[in-house]
């Protein structure tokens, strides 16, 4: 499964998104992520793994491959993971996303080339992720505390279950758990679509610069994301204010003083939105 550095592509395609909401406010002070201490911990190990070794191998993909074979093989990889999508929209009972997944995944293997290409799209049928974290979310099951895993990432108490039980119909994870090649090579698929993740991340690092905690950043980026994902692109507006600290009694002094005392009092970094 993708770490934490290789969907560094996911989080910061959605920074513009957390900074429009933010906007010039102060972020909400994060009194629920009750095991920063050990997240930051897992957080600079994942960190440290991407920098040694994903990032380079990333990199080095990238300068052998051109962006077009790049984005056939992203597209293969995006395809071949469609069964993922399928299922979950099953489970939360959404027929018409299931039959338009089922058909994006039969034009794109069809037409497309096993996936290569994808003429779904031009058809009227969009790429729609979602997972068994989701489904969690739309069965009322509460997200937990938010927890970064080794090598796999962001994550909430309710989301890591979307691992083992996504698996079961990822066709990476069958074909990696059915096969026992020499040197271990039935795992390269699962390789080969980690450095296809984590090469997208990299023209959007940029970013990234200028961020005061990067921790932070990529915490309250994956829990924007996730709220994105479980009301369908739309959220209510008061579940926005939760999630960014602001409402009609919003005041910017109090907020600070509280999100310095958490930092005091935790030992951990915070950071505000300019």
């Amino acid at each position: 499964m993708p770490s934490d550095s290789s969907r560094k592509y996911r989080t910061v395609a959605v920074a513009a998104a957390v900074l429009a909401l933010a906007g010039c406010t102060i972020a909400k002070p994060r009194t629920d992520d009750k095991w920063e201490k050990f997240n930051r911990k897992v957080y600079a190990f994942n960190d440290a793994a991407d920098r040694a070794v994903i990032r380079p191998v990333a990199v080095g993909y990238r300068k052998v491959t051109s962006p077009n074979f790049r984005r056939v093989v992203s597209n293969f990889f995006t395809n071949l993971r469609m069964p993922v999508t399928m299922l979950n929209d099953l489970l939360q009972g959404e027929p018409k996303d299931f039959f338009r997944s089922t058909g994006r995944f039969a034009v794109n293997t069809t037409i497309g080339l096993a996936g290569f290409f994808d003429p779904a799209s031009q058809m009227g049928l969009p790429l729609n992720e979602t997972d068994f974290g989701v489904t969690l979310a739309k069965w009322g099951v509460p997200e937990g505390p938010y927890v970064v895993v080794p090598l796999l990432g962001s994550t909430t108490v309710r989301d890591i279950f979307r691992f083992p039980v996504d698996r079961r119909v990822d066709p990476l994870s069958y074909y990696a758990s059915h096969q026992d090649l020499k040197y271990n090579a039935q795992y390269f698929p699962q390789v080969a679509f980690l450095v296809t993740l984590r090469s997208r991340g990299i023209d959007a690092e940029g970013l990234l610069e200028g961020v005061y905690d990067p921790y932070v950043f990529y915490r309250d980026a994956y829990r924007q994301r996730r709220i994105y994902q479980i009301y369908d692109g739309n959220p209510p507006i008061e579940v926005i204010e939760q999630l960014q600290g602001v409402s009609e009694d919003f005041d910017p002094d109090e907020l600070l003083k509280e999100q310095e005392q958490y930092n005091e009092k935790n030992g951990g970094g915070g950071s505000t939105t300019p």
